[in-house]
């Protein structure tokens, strides 16, 4: 699998990742231990995950493949702090908070470093310096090798960037951003992607399917197993089940018709290729899921194919988000 650079560091990540949502709680260990030897198998290297995948267990289970399954050196291991699942405070970005949940991240892996973390959300109750030295700390001390944020707006991620660039040598510059991203989901151009381009930090798209609804598998229905048919997740796919939704889920079939590839392999392309992207981060129920996806390594999509799908996604830009000598 090619291999790219995350953002402006000198880190190299393959251009698909294995996510780890659902590891623990819907993808059971022999699911999961199947993805990820198919996976590295591929040449895949980036494994994302968090504290709060599976309340935990998702860190376990990947903790017990290192060096049993995979060789630990081979993977580019991301996780991320600062998400809790407390109704009052659903973010804590504090300085305490960040480095023990760093700590308790690295002892369920049985590792002693992670080679990217991030922070999973912005916290408007804790100052920005605050949240970004511990950063800092973690970098220094030799338990985080680079690091990033998560679903931070364009000015946060202006801001949290710039605020590192500003002393070199002393704050570690963020190698990277995780937001979600697909012909579904654009509105990371508005803002998010420019600054992004901007500072030299890398894009890691979520959700690079739609939640699924890209792949088409709910163009007649609601299948049985699928994230739509789950109690916990319905309702996220149900946002992207709408009129609009649709025209776009039918031009990517379409698309895939014409090209004799799968819908699935379309939608992934189209995101894998857009400027400023790194690694769109791929979740899987299980390994069959999984190989489709990895499939996509020998697919570019010819031009006219993109320029007619960013047409039929393209998202609304007004002022200020347009530049205002077109208006």
């Amino acid at each position: 699998m090619e291999q790219r650079y995350l953002g402006r560091t000198g880190l190299r990540v393959s251009r698909i990742g294995l996510g780890t949502l659902t590891w623990g709680r819907d993808t059971d260990e022999h699911d999961a231990a199947d993805q990820l030897k198919a996976f590295w198998d591929a040449g895949g290297t980036l494994v994302d995950t968090a504290d709060v995948y599976g309340g935990g267990e998702a860190e376990h289970v990947l903790g017990r493949f290192l060096d049993t399954l995979v060789p630990r050196r081979d993977l580019v291991i991301a996780t991320k702090a600062g998400s809790v699942p407390d109704p009052c405070r659903r973010v804590d970005g504090s300085r305490g908070h960040l480095l023990a949940a760093l700590d308790a991240s690295l002892e369920r892996l049985g590792t002693d470093h992670v080679d990217l973390w991030q922070v999973h959300a912005f916290d408007s109750g804790t100052p920005l310096e605050e949240t970004l030295q511990a950063l800092d700390l973690a970098v220094s001390s030799g338990r985080v090798r680079y690091a990033g944020v998560a679903d931070f707006s364009g000015w946060q991620l202006a801001k949290a960037a710039t605020w590192q660039l500003a002393a070199p040598g002393l704050r570690t510059r963020l190698a990277c951003t995780q937001m979600e991203y697909s012909l579904l989901q654009r509105g990371v151009e508005r803002e998010v992607l420019p600054a992004a381009l901007d500072l030299g930090v890398g894009l890691l798209p979520s959700s690079p399917l739609g939640r699924g609804v890209l792949t088409g598998k709910y163009r007649t229905g609601t299948p049985s197993g699928s994230r739509g048919a789950s109690e916990q997740l319905a309702p996220l796919v149900e946002a992207y089940l709408d009129e609009a939704s649709g025209r776009i889920v039918d031009a990517v079939a379409t698309a895939a018709d014409g090209l004799a590839v799968t819908p699935l392999q379309v939608a992934l392309a189209w995101v894998r290729d857009r400027p400023g992207v790194v690694a769109p981060v791929v979740g899987a129920r299980n390994a069959r899921q999984l190989d489709e996806a990895l499939s996509v390594e020998t697919l570019s999509l010819p031009d006219e194919i993109c320029q007619a799908l960013d047409d039929v996604s393209a998202p609304v830009h007004r002022y200020p988000d347009q530049d205002w000598s077109t208006l």
